[in-house]
């Protein structure tokens, strides 16, 4: 049994979430996100609640169970608060602006990396080592920030390049004598 596919996720005043056959709309004051959810899972809105039940017991639709909730939950606190992931980097030389648009890396390349901001999410950089990644779609400002993280991954030897905030990076001892 899902433990957290039983608990209801709470509709905050000032959002509204509509339920059409299988399509579900959450519209609050940063936005609106939309999902389809699954043929394994029941979705009832009532009394400022959303509840997600399996339709059997079958192990997909159990599977699915807290999954959709969790979802669905994500939907609503990303319409009324926002999701937000910090990059910061390391390394002689290495940093971050922001041109307009698009983000300006120097991470110790031969050319700097311009990578262009995707629509519906903000990038700010307040200091050159720091990257801050900001939007409604959970799933979208994570895949941005591994996207960033992913042109110069932190090295073992002495912690160079780009990590999240907080990521404790394993550190390997050098050569010796």
């Amino acid at each position: 049994m899902s433990r957290i596919g039983k608990k209801p996720v709470e509709i905050p005043s000032g959002v509204t979430v509509t339920l059409d056959g299988s399509a579900l709309e959450v519209k609050g004051p940063k936005g609106l996100l939309a999902m389809t959810m699954l043929d394994d899972v029941a979705v009832e809105v009532k009394d400022n609640e959303v509840s997600v039940s399996p339709r059997s017991k079958s192990k997909a639709a159990r599977s699915a169970w807290g999954m959709q909730r969790t979802l669905v939950a994500n939907l609503v606190e990303g319409v009324t608060q926002g999701f937000t992931k910090k990059l910061e980097i390391n390394g002689v030389g290495y940093r971050a602006q922001m041109k307009g648009k698009s983000l300006n890396l120097q991470l110790g390349f031969s050319h700097d990396i311009d990578y262009p901001a995707p629509d519906g999410i903000d990038i700010k950089t307040p200091d050159q080592t720091t990257i801050e990644i900001s939007g409604i779609d959970k799933q979208k400002v994570g895949q941005v920030a591994a996207e960033i993280r992913a042109f110069r991954p932190p090295e073992p030897y002495k912690g160079k390049g780009v990590k999240y905030e907080g990521e404790y990076i394993f550190r390997k001892e050098g050569k010796k004598k």
